[in-house]
């Protein structure tokens, strides 16, 4: 409910009283969006009018997105790392220095069609262009074990 707003108007045209309503809803799952609009034109047939939905991004999402994207780049780091180490018979120690060096965050296709209204963009189009991408370049530095100090410690 909290995520749900109803605008009500009554007017009266000639012996009847007409209401109109519009209600506003914030979605956080694509699905279930479609099911309350198949629900609704189900129920309501043709006296409901769906507008095309808005799409936007959180500012929790995108912080979210941002701390996932960093989070992949150092355990891609540390798994580049751990096959050099085995290609020269060396063991991965652990992280001594960790480095966030650049983080880039863009949205939708640079070649969208921009000229389009919003209304006039197929549904795959309004997706595509409110998707929100980002990519991290991470610097790690990580501890090297030799063999010898992996047979001591097995010993």
């Amino acid at each position: 409910e909290e995520n749900m707003t109803v605008t009500e108007d009554f007017s009266r045209v000639e012996n009847t009283y007409q209401m109109e309503a519009e209600v506003s809803i914030v979605f956080s799952d694509f699905g279930k969006i479609q099911n309350v609009c198949n629900l609704l034109i189900e129920k309501l047939g043709t006296s409901v009018t769906i507008n095309p939905p808005h799409f936007y991004h959180t500012p929790e999402a995108i912080d979210a997105l941002r701390r996932q994207v960093c989070v992949t780049a150092v355990g891609n780091t540390r798994r580049k790392a751990q096959e050099v180490c085995r290609l020269f018979g060396q063991a991965l120690g652990k992280p001594l220095l960790i480095k966030e060096e650049e983080t880039k965050e863009w949205g939708g296709h640079i070649d969208s069609h921009l000229s389009h209204s919003a209304d006039s963009q197929t549904l795959q189009e309004r997706i595509q262009n409110a998707t929100a991408y980002a990519s991290c370049r991470v610097f790690a530095v990580f501890e090297i074990k030799g063999k010898e100090n992996r047979i001591n410690k097995v010993l």
